[in-house]
């Protein structure tokens, strides 16, 4: 998953947190419904031909924060709001389409091909037009350099995550200076998830670049547009149309993202300083949209999720993955999910997996044994010695009293934590909710572990793998985005056999067998999946709810209609 925190709530959301990239993927789309009572599409973004879209102007895109670091390979990276951005101006081999498929860009090469499956090797044919913005070729060297730090073997490289690059071999150079050949160590089923992005080889020149040099503004880059102006001050990026990009040239003139903080959004857009905005699954937000006669409501089978992470480090008090799982019983995420979505979205039924989203065809209910049961969440907490010691459970004269950590101005968040905070009050814990500021929420909280349970979403991806793999694996040497600390050999092991599985039907099975490891170990509770639901303006063109097609998003066809 891509941290997909991604960060408001890796890619970590509002309305319940913050989001993060990572990934738990899959593929077809959900049965969902809108409050209209029609079917959500795989996306919904006003699709129009570019020559019905007009030349110029520009878009004004809101965000929760600006990036920690411009690099999104390295563990300060993965906020959304900056993996929103860089599709703008940094090359993806194979963007996702909104149906959870993806397709080789031709802007970037020409092909990319498995030529060998033992051992497994991957061709690819770069785009002879293909060029950095300091002049320089796109070359195997980009590739070679990229894969050489994300294979985890340097710990003073801080990455968000190795998979896939730690099973190369080798990369060289092809049959000519406009190819790269890959060969694989170990298989990897999901070889097309990476070199999205593909980032110059410069960055990966020493650790301390790597780590730091991209960490206020991205020094090189490829795409439809670039970097005009980032006020760190004012919160402001804008990026305006680079005339140097050798594909389609982008519609409009420039993009303008500016934080602004959630509760404000709605009078933002009615003001006019923004175009768009995440409806955030918030009630409110969504009858006000509804009834602006400017706006469009916008839903597809968006695929993020809301879920709680348990911190199973030492330092906290659910180091015990026996308290852990006694918790998640004292949990109604049923409850939940219908008080937050029960008006905008009619399946309200919980996701029941960390790795498939409801509605792909991998999908299945694994939850089991883990589901919301008050009597049996007060037997297995009498069992570990937490007695009921007044309004609240003790042991050893220590409250049982765990530290919920979320994001402040995120509605959805705090009614959320107020709910978790009455259910486990019923089972005899005391759930302390810290709100802390936005712009430090992943960065000196879920980042480096400072929380006992924290509240954000999940951005998935099409690769249920290389997204998510770096959120429940166990490395000692590189936490990726475990933030939780929460994993075992079991775990790992099932992981790393699906990743050389090529067969599709038995690689589903094998992710199903790792999520049910998941659930036993306590790592992480999912609670729903996003309504997908943004408000537009009616004149935007070619944006909207994209469904799977966000990594990236198609920048150089977004713009307004004539």
């Amino acid at each position: 998953m891509k941290r997909r925190r991604m960060a408001a709530l890796v890619t970590p959301i509002a309305a319940l947190g913050l989001l993060l990239s990572a990934c738990s993927g899959g593929g077809a789309s959900t049965n969902l419904q809108d409050a209209g009572n029609q079917a959500v599409k795989n996306s919904d973004i006003n699709s129009t031909p570019v020559d019905q879209v007009k030349d110029g102007g520009d878009f004004k895109w809101p965000v929760d924060q600006l990036p920690d670091n411009w690099n999104v390979n390295q563990v300060d990276g993965t906020v959304l709001d900056g993996q929103s951005m860089f599709g703008a101006i940094l090359p993806y081999i194979f963007p996702q389409n909104a149906d959870a498929t993806v397709t080789a860009n031709p802007n970037l090469v020409t092909s990319a091909e498995l030529v060998s499956s033992d051992p497994q090797v991957i061709e690819y044919k770069l785009n002879p037009k293909a060029k950095w913005s300091n002049g320089r070729a796109f070359s195997w060297e980009d590739f070679a350099a990229q894969a050489k730090v994300l294979n985890g073997k340097d710990p003073a490289y801080q990455v968000s995550q190795t998979t896939g690059y730690q099973d190369i071999a080798k990369v060289e150079k092809g049959a000519d200076d406009l190819g790269v050949k890959i060969t694989f160590g170990k298989k990897f089923a999901e070889w097309k998830s990476l070199f999205s992005p593909l980032y110059p080889k410069e960055l990966d020149a020493d650790a301390n670049t790597f780590n730091k040099a991209w960490a206020t503004e991205p020094l090189i880059t490829a795409g439809p547009f670039k970097v005009r102006k980032i006020d760190l001050t004012g919160k402001t990026v804008v990026f305006e149309r680079d005339p140097n990009w050798w594909g389609d040239k982008a519609k409009l003139d420039t993009v303008t993202f500016k934080k602004v903080e959630r509760p404000a959004l709605a009078d933002a857009f009615a003001n006019g300083q923004i175009d768009f905005y995440n409806l955030n699954n918030d009630i409110n937000a969504f009858k006000r949209a509804q009834g602006d006669p400017n706006t469009v409501v916008r839903q597809s089978t968006y695929p993020d999720y809301t879920h709680l992470t348990f911190n199973g480090a030492s330092s906290s008090i659910l180091n015990d993955p026996a308290l852990r799982l006694a918790v998640m019983k004292g949990i109604d995420t049923v409850g939940i999910a219908k008080s937050i979505l029960g008006q905008m979205q009619k399946d309200t039924a919980p996701l029941g997996n960390h790795i498939y989203l409801k509605g792909a065809k991998q999908y299945q209910d694994n939850s089991g044994p883990y589901k919301f049961d008050v009597e049996a969440a007060k037997k297995a907490l009498d069992g570990l010695g937490w007695a009921q010691s007044g309004e609240f459970r003790a042991k050893a004269g220590k409250e049982l009293k765990i530290r919920l950590v979320i994001p402040t101005g995120t509605p959805i968040s705090q009614q959320t934590g107020q709910i978790l905070q009455s259910q486990l009050k019923a089972v005899g814990v005391n759930l302390d909710v810290q709100a802390v500021a936005n712009a430090e929420f992943f960065k000196q909280y879920v980042n480096v572990g400072n929380f006992d349970l924290t509240l954000f979403r999940w951005i998935s991806t099409a690769f249920p793998i290389a997204g998510g793999q770096g959120i429940y694996y166990q490395d000692p040497k590189n936490i990726g985005q475990n933030y939780g600390h929460i994993g075992n050999d079991k775990i790992n092991q099932l992981y790393d056999k699906a990743a050389q599985e090529l067969d599709d039907t038995q690689r589903a099975a094998d992710l199903n067998e790792v999520d049910k490891e998941i659930w036993a170990a306590g790592h992480q509770l999912p609670i729903f999946q996003s309504t997908g639901a943004f408000a537009v303006r009616k004149t935007v063109a070619n944006y909207g709810s994209p469904g799977f097609a966000n990594t990236p998003y198609d920048f150089a066809k977004i713009g307004f209609v004539k």
